[in-house]
């Protein structure tokens, strides 16, 4: 059966996977009893969903969440997760190749997890970002810090991930990560593997003689040589308590999903010291 529309889902935006039930029909002899089986299904049902909502109170933003037990690596199909909340601050595994943005000695720290086919974090870079970035980290109280954090469900999230990292590489991440966001869908369009290459030319990653940096891009795409970065990125959002995007980590306070800049407003100023 399928739970679409509900009254949680739209307020918290998030990615709930529908659960498919096969329904049989039962001879008059045991009809009684299937009236009692699907009472108790019904039961639990409530019972699951109102622990659900009470588990994402907190989570007015978007996030698209992992599917089942993503710190053990075991997927579990159609079932949605809700990412734990840590109970303390905690301390992301610093990259010293991630890709920052602000002044490095800003006393306030964003360490961003994202995945360039979340819608929300389409939505966060669309409505929330350019905010922060004017109030917050042009004026070097803040820098922001990407990690990736592609979902298994995302089918061309890692490759933009692993192609983003192509374009660190050549000190172009933030104009790559711009197009990415700006092009990209949720469903997948404008992040294949000849968009990937087309925006590179567009930044003239691809340019140079040959053996100089002749489709030095377009090579280290083909390659997955960057793969292994990104997977670290994963590693490193999982010890922490990262199930879903976007997440951000504020100077050890974690906050989840799409929040309106307020939310970070107040995170921020707290960690400031204001």
């Amino acid at each position: 059966m399928s739970r679409k529309g509900t009254a949680m889902e739209n307020e918290s935006h998030k990615h709930i996977h529908d659960e498919n039930c096969n329904h049989g029909y039962s001879p008059p002899t045991i009809i009684a009893g299937s009236i009692i089986a699907a009472a108790v299904i019904i039961a639990l049902s409530i019972f699951y969903n109102t622990k659900l909502i009470l588990n994402n109170s907190g989570n007015s933003g978007g996030l698209v969440a992992l599917q089942g037990n993503s710190a053990k690596g075991a997927a579990v199909p159609n079932q949605p997760s809700v990412p734990s909340q840590p109970t303390g601050p905690v301390k992301v595994n610093e990259r010293k190749s991630a890709p920052v943005l602000g002044k490095s000695d800003a006393k306030v720290t964003i360490v961003e997890f994202s995945d360039f086919q979340c819608p929300f974090c389409k939505q966060f870079i669309d409505q929330t970002f350019a905010q922060i970035k004017s109030t917050y980290i042009d004026t070097g109280k803040v820098k922001l810090v990407f990690r990736h954090f592609p979902l298994p469900f995302h089918a061309n999230a890692q490759g933009s991930a692993v192609a983003a990292e192509c374009a660190n590489q050549q000190g172009k991440f933030w104009q790559y990560h711009d197009l990415l966001f700006k092009n990209g869908k949720a469903d997948g369009i404008g992040l294949a593997t000849e968009d990937l290459k087309k925006y590179a030319d567009s930044l003239g990653l691809n340019n140079g003689s040959f053996g100089f940096g002749k489709n030095k891009f377009n090579q280290c795409l083909d390659s997955n040589v960057t793969l292994s970065i990104v997977q670290g990125d994963q590693k490193d959002g999982q010890a922490v308590g990262v199930s879903g995007t976007p997440t951000f980590n504020i100077n050890g306070k974690q906050l989840v999903g799409a929040q309106p800049f307020s939310a970070f407003q107040q995170a921020i100023d707290e960690a400031l010291g204001k």
